[in-house]
């Protein structure tokens, strides 16, 4: 249980977000997407700032501006702090979602990174139409995920059987509780081809394409096991304090019993442009 001298949880990704393996990661799509300063860029989904920071060590110079779209109020306060440090003016919040991109910003763009949250996404179709209209004509969409058909490699699979079971059992013994089974996850994994596929339907060309496999500690999903939109889709309908000691409990139980010093995990990573 959190203890007086514990900082509150906040359910954002944010201690997630401060993983060296995920800072990796976006920066390796940064790279692949080869921004240059001076640009205009949106960060759809922005959460804490993680991706924004980098975004900004990109671009920072004379007309660069850093869009930082993001949904949650409290991860929009996170990542002000996060990122106080940079000039007035090169990073902008706006609190809104991906489904009214257009109307949230103005004027063309150089590019726009959707990262580790395309997935929850349902209309897909229609954030790909927003971002389509939202850049240049030689604009790029860089986006990746670990929430595909195909993020856990084989070898990973009894972790993640273990981890469940042993979540399921501490929120039974310790809260009397259990998943709501009535609420069905709406969003289902997409393969790579899909989003290739997906990609193409709306008028975009693949200019990049990679998997990136991660080897995540303990830390990283001791760091995901407290992000609320985790929580909601793995233990649907238990409460966030309830979800989160449990799910720390069932990893943690997992990796003593494997012996495990790190699990893989999959990223996929996509820039595009307009075709």
């Amino acid at each position: 249980m959190t203890t007086s001298e514990e900082a509150p949880r906040t359910y954002t990704l944010d201690k997630f977000a401060q993983e060296p393996f995920y800072q990796e990661v976006n920066r390796r799509l940064v790279a692949l997407t080869g921004l240059h300063e001076g640009q205009r860029v949106v960060d759809v989904g922005a959460g804490t700032g993680a991706v924004t920071r980098l975004l900004a060590e990109q671009v920072q110079n004379s007309g660069a501006e850093v869009i930082a779209i993001e949904p949650s109020e409290t991860a929009i306060e996170v990542a002000k702090r996060n990122l106080e440090s940079f000039r007035d003016g090169l990073i902008r919040f706006i609190q809104g979602s991906a489904e009214r991109l257009n109307q949230l910003v103005r004027g063309p763009v150089d590019a726009v990174f959707f990262c580790n949250a395309i997935h929850l996404v349902p209309e897909k179709e229609q954030v790909l139409q927003q971002i389509k209209q939202a850049l240049r004509e030689d604009g790029t969409f860089s986006f990746n995920t670990s929430f595909y058909d195909g993020a856990e490699p084989p070898e990973s699979e009894q972790f993640y059987r273990k981890w469940m079971i042993r979540a399921l059992r501490a929120l039974k013994a310790e809260y009397g509780l259990s998943p709501d089974k009535t609420k069905v996850e709406a969003r289902h994994r997409l393969t790579q081809q899909d989003y290739v596929q997906l990609l193409e339907d709306n008028g975009f060309k693949i200019e990049k394409m990679e998997v990136v496999q991660v080897q995540m500690p303990l830390s990283g999903f001791e760091g995901i096991s407290e992000y609320s939109l985790w929580i909601e889709g793995v233990l649907p309908g238990v409460p966030l304090e309830a979800g989160a000691q449990s799910l720390l409990q069932g990893c943690r139980e997992a990796f003593k019993e494997l012996e495990l010093k790190y699990s893989p995990r999959n990223w996929l990573l996509v820039v595009a442009s307009r075709a």
